[in-house]
């Protein structure tokens, strides 16, 4: 008779915790978007320009020596880990070189190499 008391409240404070997710009317399972008539204008997230997408900043101009980063194939210029999306511009890069890149940071671009801000090079000449 104890256990049968103890029971239905046990039953209902667990319906309830059980509720207090989502609405008990609503059909969707929880975590499903609500429709769109259903959620007002002001919820509707926004995304920012930089929302995970690397931070791109005006074209600059670097100079001095190439020097190999910790892993493998990484090129460093000062703090700035050398990024090359045209494999003739990465021939010249050499550890040791000097040389003057032209290109820009991007900050948050996600790279192997753990040094240096990423700097696509979009030029490079031997000094």
């Amino acid at each position: 008779m104890t256990i049968r008391r103890l029971t239905l409240p046990l039953l209902v404070i667990l319906a309830l915790a059980g509720c207090a997710n989502g609405s008990a009317d609503s059909a969707e399972p929880a975590g499903a978007p609500a429709p769109a008539s259903a959620v007002p204008s002001s919820a509707v997230p926004t995304e920012e320009p930089s929302a995970g997408k690397p931070t791109e900043t005006g074209s600059k101009t670097l100079s001095g020596t190439i020097t190999a980063g910790v892993e493998p194939n990484c090129l460093l210029l000062d703090d700035h880990l050398l990024i090359f999306d045209d494999a003739a511009l990465k021939s010249v890069a050499k550890d040791g070189a000097s040389v003057t890149v032209t290109g820009r940071a991007a900050q948050g671009m996600m790279t192997t190499c753990q040094q240096g801000t990423p700097f696509v090079v979009s030029s490079i000449r031997a000094n």
